[in-house]
């Protein structure tokens, strides 16, 4: 057996739906159920999906307030008004604000922007800034990405005789700002087609309606946007991205080039990934350590040496988000392993003197992927006595519900389930963290604890061909709510396996199903090698892609879990560093026997002393449970009857055969019926034997061991057949006719041979089928009971 890392969640389409797609748009079996599951089961559905590019952007007349926004902007431009443009400091804010100061360029408008300092003012309006806007001379402002919560800002503005525009997609309160417009999908009684479209598609909404077609020259940055603010890419969003994208291959943005540049990255090879891991972080970066401004004009600037220059800055300051990230994220874990055990907190609350609050999310998420459980990383500033941090949670704990029952403590928060941001008092930490551990204490199991696979589809290896992988690329761009795929592929055979990279922690496999193929590659699951054993059926997770190597095309699967349902065997007889294996082992499964004391010192096992079960009884046998143990058989056992109980009465998950054994009876002569024969013959001549005298030179004139004359003698002893006093053997005379079996010698020494035949001498697929036969006796008696 092999532990899935993760919890699977595998969904199963409806047969007779993935049939009608295949026969109407003439796609593979695979394709048509990932479809299906995401919930896209008609031709119509599934053929606006595969090709976004055809779909028509929605009337950006249809939101809310457009027309009034439009009349402002227009009378703003015809009067020479200074118009302010008030962004964020994320990847969102920064491509939001890039886009309305690129329309509004483009209509000759006067305008500027303003990004908040997320350490000096935190996210949004704010008064400080609107009444500093009011003394530049400002008469419009026009929010990107916020200020759908800023009531009290808003009403400033009006008393200041400053019209506010809002554009933004966070989930609007009770109660709305008095703007002059909010252009917002998620306003009270909006019609908008598409309520999910982040900061940056509103404001991408706005500039066509200003521009008075689709301004599919923005289309790269809004892609940024789209994709960074992990909003669903579907509908509208996913024609976005997906046109996005194209642009982005052949941007003319000498910022976004030299960027691009600095990150390796080919143009034409540019896809949602490249947003999602290298664009936008180092974008994020710029606004997490200091001033986001220069994220705005890196995007922006028409000037080779400036985008140049603010390209490498940017890159300077990923680089050291990426440091300061990994400090911090291994203090915190010092700090949890010492101080709050994982295993003894169901959520974890970990705070710090001087951590950035830029990346106490980044923080936060980092240790829920290592720790799964519900996270708040907080950073202590001793001179005003708070706390400031960011949530990230997991599935089956409402983050969100859970610190709406803290308010007393908690004067600013807000969020969602899976992740919230929030202020309070040092004094009120650790009450914060006893609350929560009771309420997840309620609210979780075990089991949630552990990670949830979402498995998109099961098929056989005969599936995966190169058309259906470049069918599953239409499903692109993935992201939120379209992620790349996940496969399962259930109960393949291993045809070939190997540790690959530098420091063997890689490993390639090839497995085999019904004659079919494929080659998987496993990053960090070089571990695999010892887990998986020969003949083993396992069941595979991971994404599909294309290897390409050498002019040669063939399906590829990247790892992501493995599993095997059924019992395994380890074949460890004759290895000889047994101590490195062993410690491989999870010390909470592996139960280590032996059937003899003097196994633990001539294998050098006293470390494990304690953990070893010497059986030398059938009784001990019975009462040992081994049910999921990784059982490792130290020694031959004196009997297969012995084995026989010890598995009929548990069910070990595997079993690691070693059978050490310090004397081989298999390689000794069994002597025969002949040889019997002829020594009895001898002895009725000789009348007496002197065995301590004459045993080895007979023995030699035979070609026989010492030891098959004592053998003999002590046989036939036991059937008295003869006598021995002091060393001398004597016939008895006429001797009752007797079996050399009713002799307990002969009977135990063949007994022996067999066993050490079974079990020590054979191959592995004949020990696998003696295993296989022992557990399934247990079955048939669990039946008959």
């Amino acid at each position: 057996m092999l532990t899935a890392k993760t919890r699977w969640d595998v969904k199963r389409p409806d047969k007779n739906k993935v049939d009608q797609l295949m026969k109407e748009l003439d796609i593979s079996p695979l394709v048509a159920s990932l479809l299906v599951n995401r919930g896209i089961d008609t031709a119509r559905a599934a053929a606006a999906f595969l090709y976004p590019e055809k779909q028509p952007f929605h009337d950006p007349f249809l939101l809310d307030d457009m027309h009034r926004a439009i009349e402002r902007i227009q009378q703003a431009v015809r009067n020479e008004e200074h118009i302010l443009v008030f962004g964020d400091y994320d990847a969102d804010g920064v491509s939001s604000t890039t886009v309305m100061m690129s329309a509004l360029s483009q209509i000759g408008a006067k305008a500027d922007f303003y990004i908040p300092n997320r350490f000096t003012e935190g996210y949004g309006p704010n008064k400080n800034a609107f009444c500093l806007a009011k003394e530049k001379g400002v008469s419009l402002i026009i929010t990107v990405d916020n200020g759908i919560a800023a009531v009290e800002e808003v009403a400033l503005a009006n008393e200041l005789g400053m019209d506010v525009i809002i554009t933004d997609h966070h989930e609007p309160g009770p109660t709305l700002p008095e703007a002059l417009a909010i252009i917002h999908p998620k306003k009270p009684g909006s019609t908008y087609p598409f309520r999910d479209l982040a900061g940056v598609g509103v404001a991408f909404k706005l500039a066509h309606a200003l521009l008075g077609e689709v301004p599919e020259h923005l289309l790269d940055i809004v892609a940024i946007g789209t994709i960074a603010d992990l909003v669903p890419l579907t509908g509208e969003n996913r024609l976005l991205a997906a046109k996005g994208i194209e642009q982005l291959r052949d941007t003319k943005r000498i910022g976004l080039r030299a960027l691009l540049k600095q990150c390796g990255t080919n143009l034409s090879q540019v896809n949602e990934e490249t947003v999602g891991f290298a664009i936008a972080p180092r974008i994020n970066a710029v606004g997490r350590l200091g001033d986001a401004a220069p994220a705005v004009r890196l995007l922006m600037t028409e000037d080779e040496a400036e985008a140049h220059e603010l390209a490498k800055k940017t890159e300077m300051l990923n680089r050291e988000r990426q440091k300061l990230v990994n400090e911090m994220t291994e203090e915190a874990v010092a700090i949890i392993q010492e101080q709050f055990p994982p295993e003894k907190q169901h959520v974890l609350v970990v705070a710090k003197e001087g951590w950035n609050v830029g990346v106490i999310g980044i923080v936060a998420s980092r240790l829920v992927e290592q720790f799964y459980r519900p996270t708040i990383v907080l950073s202590i500033d001793p001179e005003k006595g708070i706390a400031k941090g960011s949530a990230r949670s997991i599935q089956g704990f409402d983050l969100f519900a859970h610190l709406s029952k803290c308010r007393d403590i908690l004067p600013h928060f807000g969020g969602h389930p899976m992740a919230a941001g929030m202020t309070l008092s040092l004094e009120d930490v650790d009450e914060l963290r006893e609350r929560l551990n009771a309420f997840a204490k309620e609210a979780l199991t075990e089991e949630d604890f552990i990670p949830i696979t979402s498995i998109d589809a099961a098929c056989s290896i005969d599936d995966i061909t190169l058309g259906a992988l470049e069918q599953i690329e239409k499903l692109s761009p993935f992201g939120t709510e379209n992620p790349r795929p996940l496969i399962l592929i259930e109960d393949a055979s291993v045809q070939s396996m190997r540790r690959i990279g530098a420091d063997q922690s890689h490993i390639k496999i090839v497995f085999e199903q019904d004659g079919a193929t494929l080659e998987c590659v496993g990053f960090g699951y070089g571990y695999l090698h010892d887990e998986i054993a020969p003949n083993a059926k396992v069941s595979i997770v991971g994404s599909l892609s294309v290897n390409e190597w050498n002019h040669l095309r063939k399906p590829q699967l990247m790892i992501c879990d493995a599993a095997v349902r059924e019992w395994q065997l380890f074949d460890i007889r004759g290895i000889q560093h047994v101590h490195s294996l062993f410690s491989l082992l999870p010390a909470d499964r592996r139960r280590f026997i032996a059937f003899g004391q003097e196994t633990i010192g001539a294998l050098r096992l006293q470390s494990y002393r304690e953990e070893i079960d010497v059986i030398e009884a059938i009784e001990e046998a019975k009462r040992l449970s081994l049910d999921g143990s990784y059982v490792v058989l130290l020694d031959l056992p004196p009997t297969l009857e012995m084995i026989k109980v010890l598995l009929s009465y548990s069910l070990p998950a595997r079993i690691y055969a070693l059978f050490y054994q310090r004397e081989t009876h298999f390689f000794s002569t069994l002597p025969t019926r002949d040889h019997f024969k002829w020594f009895y013959a001898f002895l009725m001549k000789r009348g007496t034997f002197h065995l301590e005298k004459y045993g080895d030179e007979l023995a030699r004139s035979r070609g026989w061991t010492k030891e098959t004359i004592h053998f003999m003698v002590q046989v036939f002893l036991e059937l008295q057949f003869v006598t021995v006093d002091n060393g001398i053997v004597s016939l008895v005379p006429n001797p009752k006719k007797r079996d050399l079996a009713e002799s307990p010698t002969y009977r135990l020494k063949q007994a022996q041979l067999e066993l050490e035949n079974m079990l020590l001498y054979s191959s592995y697929e004949q020990l696998k089928r003696t295993f296989s036969e022992i557990k399934a006796l247990r079955t048939y008696e669990e039946a008959k009971m």
